[in-house]
């Protein structure tokens, strides 16, 4: 009962201090987050995005050009981090380097898994030689996962606040996935609650903010404050959670830290996307590691530092020690009561538990029942915002699932980091499998060709509609813009690239391989204008310079098994290819 009201008035408090910040909002009329017209109009600054992998050459293929194809923004490379003993990563990373000039390996110097600390601090090592070698300095380093959806403005904003903050957080949120999916249906409305109350509030109120580990924005000021601060290791490789290490280390800096906030009710929020663990195997492994990390690790490095509010955030974020096997008692206990209580009602016998509990203050009682009541209706209503209000009916059953599994996952912590401790053994890397989403969940409504062509800057809004006015029938618009020299043919297939989300770049015919050739009838070849060029990790690659449409896609299945990736060129590119394919 103690516990539950200290944790039940503890969760209150941040209740209270979000309703407080809205009415004062609503009262002064405070702007929202500034228009993305604003933000897209701050010069860019040079973005490294680094990306750490084992054993993930199933996923990257697909996430890295799903990714360039989606992001608005120019000036950025990705760098990403191999071990020599995965060779079937290492050629799907060196595959899209050599189909994307600003996709960079960076080969770690030692066999894998060491942990994703170590990883992401060998790619800063090889991000460090490679500007030495090309002259030039990146500005911002953004950290991601090889099963990321990077929402197409998380670096322009990153880009507009890294001018007065060090570390800039955009929001995470789970992909929603069918409502039967209890595992992966408790990460959705965790984090829903997590960043729409638990964040902003712990920025409101003076405390650090844990990066979430990918879509984190550091700028150099900050990873070389980290590096003087720790014998070069910008992230702590002995950490099982370093992005929450880092947030906590950048805040002792006094370095100043930002999460953007950004959910909003009439339109999706700026977010990375992913799927998390949907198995419950999965979720108590990756949950055994947020607790170690979180709570113990970071409790025994760095105790109860940094002035009164930070140990108020440093408390929460360490009670689910005790919270998480309390609460399991707790619920046992309610559901034993509510068993033994109805069979008393229909046997007319004495309630098992009269006698046994002492009496108790009936406020105390009441308040017992209330507060859990109220974080049950916070997070539904922070799911149904999220996730629609239909998903948010089954937060109450997918909070009793999570109560289990982070029962589960903290009794497998506390063995864990106990037995590692006396056995004066490093703490192992828990890592979790990724899957990257299919296109179908990926789909968002497309957008107009013009509209896209004037946000690049390629053209003018009234350029657009007097091609739009001018058109002649059988003409498209990128074509009537072609025509009127107003647009390049590599500014078209940008636009195009960003419309359908479909990797655009050059292939060079010497790329074409002639057993991928053979894997498609030459004539649905023709017909279609795709060609095969290249076989690899059980994918067959399509060159074309029309956008793919469902139907092709559809058809396509008739005649080969391979996972379809198709790579945009050109039509001076498709062309060329086409020659020497049928030399």
């Amino acid at each position: 009962m103690a516990w539950i009201l200290l944790s039940g008035f503890d969760d209150l408090v941040l209740v209270a201090a979000l309703g407080a910040a809205w009415v004062r909002r609503r009262r002064s009329g405070a702007a929202s987050p500034p228009p993305m017209d604003q933000v897209r109009a701050k010069p860019e600054k040079r973005i490294a995005i680094l990306i750490p992998l084992w054993q993930e050459h199933e996923v990257i293929g697909r996430m890295v050009e799903r990714n360039l194809a989606a992001i608005h923004y120019r000036s950025y490379d990705f760098f990403i981090g191999a071990y020599p003993n995965d060779p079937p990563t290492i050629d799907a990373v060196r595959d899209l380097e050599a189909r994307f000039s600003n996709v960079h390996l960076a080969l770690c110097p030692h066999s894998g898994p060491t942990s994703k600390a170590d990883c992401l601090n060998w790619i800063y090592q090889r991000l460090g030689r490679f500007e030495e070698e090309r002259t030039l300095r990146y500005d911002v380093l953004v950290t991601h996962d090889a099963e990321d959806v990077v929402h197409p403005d998380s670096l322009l904003l990153i880009n507009h606040y890294a001018d007065d903050y060090d570390m800039v957080q955009v929001p995470v949120l789970p992909l929603p996935t069918p409502w039967g999916e209890l595992t992966h249906g408790v990460y959705c409305d965790e984090f829903a609650e997590y960043q729409t109350k638990d964040i902003p509030v712990r920025q409101m109120l003076g405390g650090f903010i844990p990066s979430n580990g990918v879509g984190t924005g550091y700028t150099r000021r900050a990873l070389e404050l980290l590096a003087q601060d720790s014998s070069n290791r910008i992230f702590e490789p002995a950490s099982l959670t370093e992005d929450y290490e880092n947030g906590l280390r950048l805040n002792l800096l006094g370095c100043r830290q930002i999460f953007v906030a950004s959910t909003h009710w009439r339109r999706p929020p700026v977010a990375t996307r992913g799927y998390f663990p949907r198995s419950a195997a999965d979720a108590i492994r990756q949950r055994t590691r947020w607790v170690t990390g979180i709570a113990l690790q970071s409790w025994e490095r760095h105790g109860w530092r940094g002035g009164s509010r930070q140990i108020y955030w440093l408390w929460r974020d360490r009670k689910g020690l005790l919270g998480n096997l309390v609460t399991i008692a707790a619920n046992l206990v309610f559901l034993w009561g509510a068993c033994t209580w109805l069979v008393s009602q229909a046997t007319g016998a004495s309630w098992a538990l009269t006698g046994l509990v002492p009496p108790l203050p009936r406020p105390a009682v009441e308040a017992a029942l209330l507060l859990p009541l109220l974080h049950l209706g916070v997070r539904t209503v922070c799911a149904g915002r999220l996730y629609g209000w239909l998903f948010a009916a089954g937060v109450p059953l997918r909070t009793i699932w999570a109560n289990w599994l982070n029962f589960a996952a903290t009794v497998r912590a506390l063995w864990s980091y106990t037995a590692a401790k006396l056995r004066s053994r490093p703490l192992e890397w828990l890592k979790t499998e990724h899957a990257y989403p299919d296109r179908a969940v990926l789909l968002s409504p497309r957008r107009k060709l013009g509209e896209i062509l004037v946000e690049c800057g390629a053209v003018s809004r009234e350029q657009v509609q007097y091609a739009l006015q001018s058109l002649s029938p059988n003409v498209r618009l990128g074509e009537r813009l072609l025509g009127l020299g107003w647009l390049s043919e590599w500014q078209l297939y940008e636009a195009l690239s960003r419309q359908d989300h479909v990797p655009l770049g050059q292939v060079r015919p010497q790329q074409i391989q002639r057993n991928a050739c053979r894997a498609l009838p030459a004539r649905f070849a023709r017909e279609w204008k795709i060609l095969p060029f290249k076989i690899m990790s059980g994918s067959l690659f399509l060159a074309a310079a029309e956008l793919p449409g469902e139907e092709l896609r559809h058809r396509l299945g008739r005649f080969t098994r391979l996972e379809i990736r198709f790579q945009l060129v050109t039509a001076t590119n498709f062309d060329e290819l086409s020659r020497h394919a049928l030399r």
